[in-house]
């Protein structure tokens, strides 16, 4: 069964907009958790526009299943992974000004930078996971440096289907025949594969199904979800809808 990792930034994002000490993104990790989420993910960026330093370093001590931190492979990041030691750190790309992730990291471009800080923080014991858009060359270049995991970035996926399945259009088929792709190839490698960014309640099944993904990381839609219904219930819906199960209302 596919797992499901619980990306809880916004919670964060909901905080900084009075910048007051609610909602707490270590309470929402807790809930997460309860309702039977398999991992915990945050963003740790270089701006600290939603998880501050102090979240990672209370989530560590709290997390009881699997905390992965986001972050871009710069000197001070790696630094802080060095001294946190969550047990994954997922390499991402990053621009000060966008709103969210826009893409995949260029391992090919920047492979140098990448294989030195996947040497370093495996050498302090992390795991170590490539964030990256579905295309071969990219999973062939992650292959040949020491990480041992990618995620495959969804997000082309999730904007041909923004409302629901329709899996007729061309769009549909397309985005996901890449994924599926990226997938056999990433796991032929000897790689384990993740996926997520931008995946719904409606849309995430699919992804769920493939068999060579072991796990998604989900954020934004179940806090927008927990906002109405609340987290635990969020968390649940969505590891029902990975299986199928439309929500009911």
């Amino acid at each position: 069964m596919t797992k499901l990792g619980v990306n809880i930034d916004h919670v964060a994002t909901i905080r900084q907009a009075r910048r007051a000490a609610e909602p707490d993104p270590v309470a929402a990790a807790i809930l997460a958790e309860q309702a039977g989420a398999d991992g915990i993910t945050v963003h740790l960026r270089s701006d600290r526009r939603h998880i501050g330093d102090r979240d990672v370093r209370v989530l560590r001590e709290v997390v009881k299943t699997r905390l992965n931190v986001e972050m871009a492979a710069t000197r001070e990041m790696i630094g802080i992974a060095a001294e946190v030691r969550p047990d994954t750190v997922t390499l991402v790309p990053e621009r000060p000004e966008e709103l969210t992730t826009e893409g995949g990291l260029d391992v090919i471009r920047h492979r140098r930078e990448i294989e030195r800080a996947v040497r370093e923080l495996r050498r302090d014991g992390i795991e170590v996971s490539l964030f990256i858009d579905p295309e071969v060359p990219q999973i062939q270049t992650a292959a040949e440096t020491e990480a041992k995991l990618v995620e495959l970035n969804t997000a082309a996926y999730s904007a041909a289907v923004p409302l629901g399945l329709k899996e007729w259009e061309g769009a549909f088929a397309e985005q996901l025949d890449k994924i599926v792709e990226a997938a056999e190839t990433a796991a032929g490698l000897g790689l384990r594969v993740l996926a997520g960014h931008g995946l719904t309640y409606r849309n995430v099944a699919p992804v769920a199904s493939i068999p060579e993904i072991e796990e998604l990381n989900i954020g934004h839609n179940i806090i927008a979800r927990a906002v109405l219904v609340g987290m635990e219930r969020a968390v649940r819906e969505m590891l029902l809808a990975m299986n199928g199960i439309a929500l009911t209302e």
